[in-house]
């Protein structure tokens, strides 16, 4: 321990073993979920992001787990979101997108595969990914004043704030009904012709998030005031959607 796992799979006995020391039969499951679950994983860069599953009992117990989280970190394993199953199922209402997430990009390390009997209500995924787009919209606008124009402060507004779009626009062809693809530039294809927005928009800022790009500061000044204006234009869009009536629930 100390370095991180070239592959996150080569972790997953240890860190089993490791939990399973602690809370014994209270230990249901350990799903990782993110990047090292959706194939964007890079090795020294990527943290591993785990979700442990324990019983009540369990729950009572976690201070137990304190050096064992603070040793892997230094192998950049993410401190691990500890549920228990009645928390998450009781919170897919609340936090449908984040579950929705784990649920599409997810790999059993041990135990039960919790999200076989996921279903995410779309009535509620659909609220929460326009209070997603609202907010973020609001976020950036909040930002741009802050940057006072410097590119530097503009380039990593849109860095940061593409990564957080990422998820709503996975969870908005969920939503629709669509196949939702593995690489990022293409998730954002398919939402731009779905809904009808201008994706090269997106794709330039893609290349900004990515450092690829040649662009000039008023450049990135235009592309920043036509990804607002794309954004706005998304929400809208989110806020006309329709979804069927019938509430779906989770099975325990």
């Amino acid at each position: 321990m100390g370095k991180a796992p070239e592959k996150p799979e080569s972790i997953f006995s240890q860190i089993t073993e490791d939990y399973r020391n602690i809370f014994g039969d209270d230990l249901l499951s350990i799903i990782l979920y993110g990047s090292g679950a959706s194939g964007h994983y890079v090795p020294g860069k990527s943290d591993l992001n785990f979700l442990v599953v324990l019983t009540d009992k369990g729950m009572e117990d976690l201070e137990k787990a304190m050096d064992t989280v603070t040793r892997w970190r230094k192998s950049q394993v993410a401190i691990p979101l500890f549920m228990t199953k009645d928390y998450i199922f009781s919170s897919l209402d609340a936090y449908p997108i984040e579950f929705l997430n784990m649920k599409l990009h997810h790999v059993l390390a041990y135990g039960k595969d919790i999200f076989e009997g996921i279903e995410i209500h779309p009535g509620h995924l659909r609220l929460q990914v326009e209070r997603e787009l609202r907010g973020k919209l609001l976020h950036l606008r909040k930002r741009f004043l802050e940057t006072e124009g410097k590119e530097k402060h503009l380039r990593e507004l849109i860095r940061v704030s593409m990564t957080a779009f990422l998820s709503s626009f996975k969870a908005l062809l969920y939503l629709m009904g669509l196949d939702i693809p593995g690489e990022r530039r293409e998730i954002i294809a398919a939402v731009a012709k779905a809904v009808g927005v201008d994706g090269a928009i997106f794709m330039k800022c893609m290349d900004i998030r990515e450092g690829v790009d040649k662009y000039s500061r008023t450049e990135i000044m235009n592309i920043f005031k036509d990804y607002v204006r794309e954004i706005d234009q998304l929400c809208r869009r989110v806020d006309e959607m329709t979804v069927a009536p019938e509430e779906v629930k989770g099975s325990q």
